[in-house]
């Protein structure tokens, strides 16, 4: 079994920065790819951005520039460092990841960790 914990939410005033962390435990060697997405109330969840295990990353338009995804392959840790926050960055902030055993894909998910941003 993995469990995937997040970390790193809470609430910024607009220009802000956070740091979003997800490690993962259990029966684990390393994840492949990895993708943060989001969910606000009353909107389908979106893909924030994704980072392959060669360390690839790609964003949504709406936070290139802004957001950066990273990870530590020594902690199983993935991070979303998150820059110039806005209102409409609001919404709950989950983790994915996916992990290869032989032939087939196995996928994971957090808890997910609210960020606010509001003055």
């Amino acid at each position: 079994q993995v469990r995937l914990v997040e970390s790193g939410g809470g609430l910024v005033q607009p220009g802000g920065s956070l740091r979003l962390s997800c490690a993962a435990s259990g029966s684990i060697f390393r994840f492949d790819t990895a993708h943060w997405y989001r969910q606000a109330p009353g909107k389908e969840r979106e893909l924030v951005a994704a980072i392959t295990s060669g360390g690839r990353s790609d964003y949504a338009d709406s936070v290139k520039g802004r957001f950066t995804i990273s990870r530590d392959n020594t902690k199983n840790t993935v991070y979303l460092q998150m820059n110039s926050l806005k209102p409409e960055d609001t919404a709950v902030y989950l983790c994915h990841v996916e992990i290869k055993r032989g032939q087939l894909l196995y996928h994971y998910w957090g808890q997910g960790t609210q960020v606010t941003v509001s003055s």
